[in-house]
Order: structure tokens, then sequence, then C-alpha cells
């Protein structure tokens, strides 16, 4: 998360939707991990890493992970539920204190868009990473935001919204071909993308959002390498 004020306010509401809801249980988190693979051994860096989630599960596959929030009641979570792990609050506007080529993985779940500046956390994490390193982003859809939103699908503007339980929001909406030069100006070249396929708990436990992401896309993946 990026650490806004309504991210603090809303932290807890957060940790527990996430962690059954449909979109990030049953979609993004199984998507990300998948396309992260084995990290056995590794050393990955979880950027925006909110209540822990993502990272609790990469440490049971092997990791050692550091995570870092601007929140810091998400950094307390994320504490709470992966004491093995180190979690910092960190401002993703700024600069990362962190060694050079001190990574071999890095992720960015749902956050990326919530950025102002994206190329300059890209070209930090492309920083820190080793030179056979690579990062694995999931963001929304931008076919989806345009179909919902209106418009033109080219807009690049931030959007204001009230999502679940009266959470303010702010993120931005980006043709693919943004998203795609930024990670390019950054140093990245994208080695996969990935728009996933709802699986069958989704299909048991959320019948209609399974028949939905079956017909239009909600969010859409990269494993980026540096080049």
């Amino acid at each position: 998360m990026t650490g806004s004020r309504s991210w603090e306010d809303f932290a807890d509401q957060y940790a527990e939707h996430a962690a059954h809801g449909a979109y990030n249980a049953l979609y993004d988190r199984p998507a990300v991990l998948e396309l992260v693979g084995d990290v056995s051994g590794k050393r990955v860096l979880d950027v925006g890493c909110g209540p822990g989630l993502y990272a609790a599960e990469l440490v049971s596959r092997g990791a050692s992970l550091m995570g870092l929030d601007g929140s810091p009641r998400m950094v307390e979570l994320a504490r709470e539920r992966v004491p093995e792990a180190e979690f910092r609050v960190q401002d993703l506007s700024e600069p990362l204190d962190l060694p050079e080529s001190s990574f071999d993985v890095a992720v960015m779940a749902l956050v990326i868009h919530h950025l102002d500046d994206r190329t300059s956390l890209l070209r930090e994490v492309h920083r820190v990473l080793r030179p056979d390193g690579y990062l694995v982003v999931s963001t929304h859809h931008p076919t989806t935001d345009w179909v919902r939103l209106g418009g033109s699908y080219f807009d690049v503007e931030p959007v204001e919204e009230t999502w679940v339980n009266g959470w303010q929001v702010r993120y931005w909406r980006l043709p693919l071909t943004v998203t795609c030069a930024e990670f390019h100006e950054a140093g990245f070249v994208i080695e996969r993308l990935v728009e996933p396929l709802p699986g069958d708990e989704m299909g048991a436990r959320f019948p209609d959002t399974y028949a939905k992401l079956h017909e239009r896309p909600g969010f859409v993946m990269f494993r980026l390498v540096k080049r």
C-alpha cells in the first residue's frame, strides 16, 4: 500500500477483506505467486506489502523476505502475521534505503497504480535487484477500467473512488502502452504478461465473480527482468 492517510484509516478492515475476498485471495494472490515461482533460499523484497498476506506465502515457501509499506499500521499487521520476516515503514515516493543489488526477487502486488511517480519507484526496485533478478507486478487491467469508467481508453488520469465499506481510494487509470513504457524507462524488459483466469475455489465460493472474470480480466500481471 502507498501509505496515504486513507489506507492507514482502514488497514485492519482491508487486512480482513484481502485475506478472504474473491479478487485478492482467489484471483490476484494465486496468480502473482505462480508468476514469482520458486523462492526457496532467495532474498525477496515485498514492495507495498500491506498486511503481509503475500509475505506469509513467500516465507512459507522458503524466502528470506523484507516488506516495505507506507502505512505504519499495515507494517504492524505484517509483523504480527509474519514474525520471521523484516518489515519497514517506507514512503514509496522516496528513494529506498537499501543497498544496490541486494535482492533476488521483488513483488509489487496491486500497488503500482496507486503511485503518482511509478517510474521512480521502478528505478529504485531495479537498482536493488541483482543482475539476474526479476520483479513481479500486478495491477488493474486497463480495458476493464476503460469499460467501467468510460472516456477514452488512452486517458491517463487519477481516479478517486469509494470502495467497499466506504474506503476512499485514489489510483491511476493507464493504457497498456503507458505502463509498458514506464517499465522500459526504468530498465526492465517484460518476460511474461499474464491475464489470469479464476480457479475452481472462486467458482464454488463466488460464482458471479467467477463468471465475470471468465469474460473479462480484472487484473494483469507482469514478470520483468533487468536489461
